[in-house]
């Protein structure tokens, strides 16, 4: 219960700050607009995806940029500003002054960070939804997909902060999320690399998130949607108990 204090404060906060969410609303509306539409008009449909027709680019590239945003909004949240947090604004000590626990920390934030990564989400799939890119009505699916990617990064964005020094350290974030962004199928098929190359892409968290919602928001109902799912909650349920441990030692240090 201590936990949803920590959420009710971030949505006080977020009341009168709503405005800075927006950035992560339309960056990937910009690249929905620049590739998805822009080159979508050269590339036309893409075939190479597994148990499907060909879809339009647009359509192909929408659900992979909405599984970013659910990624980026969590994952901003747990690093970047909750870095601040800890290290410049010293936040947290104050709180632990009062009954929250370092656990009612770790768990308020990651749920903070879900709700925010959620809300991004489904305004990005409003979005794509009036601009008629989502093909089918199993696109409903894409809700408690875009949470479980959100509950998945906000965690590791937990765990990740722990090991921060200084501000400069978040350059290795980035180093990991912007590769991953550009060549987990974000904007083309699987089955353009070569096998070897294939099997690693499969075991990008990215790739995972992508695969459980673009399979539903075009239509495509198989086992690599539970697949994902599965990989998801292993890796959030995971990272969750490491970032509990570890922000309770970095918050008692």
């Amino acid at each position: 219960m201590s936990a949803a204090v920590l959420v009710e404060r971030n949505l006080m906060i977020y009341k009168h700050t709503w405005y800075v969410l927006l950035a992560e609303i339309f960056e990937p509306i910009l690249y929905l607009l620049s590739i998805g539409v822009g080159i979508g008009v050269l590339v036309g449909t893409v075939t190479g995806v597994t148990g499907g027709s060909p879809v339009r680019y647009a359509a192909f590239v929408a659900p992979a940029l909405l599984a970013t945003a659910a990624m980026n909004g969590a994952m901003n949240e747990t690093t970047f500003l909750m870095f601040g947090k800890l290290k410049t604004d010293r936040t947290y000590e104050s709180m632990l002054a009062t009954p929250l626990s370092e656990r009612d920390v770790a768990l308020g934030e990651i749920a903070w960070a879900v709700l925010r990564g959620t809300l991004v989400s489904l305004a990005f799939l409003a979005v794509i939804t009036t601009s008629g890119l989502v093909e089918s009505p199993w696109a409903i699916l894409v809700v408690p997909g875009a949470a479980l990617i959100a509950f998945a990064f906000a965690t590791a964005g937990v765990v990740v902060v722990t090991f921060l020094r200084d501000w400069q350290d978040m350059q290795y974030i980035q180093l990991v999320m912007l590769p991953m962004f550009l060549f987990a199928t974000t904007f083309y098929p699987l089955s353009v690399y070569p096998r070897p190359v294939q099997v690693v892409v499969q075991w990008l968290p990215l790739y995972q998130a992508i695969e459980l919602l673009r399979n539903p928001a075009l239509g495509i109902l198989s086992p690599r949607i539970l697949i994902a799912a599965g990989y998801l909650a292993a890796m959030g349920a995971l990272c969750l108990a490491v970032a509990v441990r570890r922000l309770g030692r970095t918050l008692a240090a």
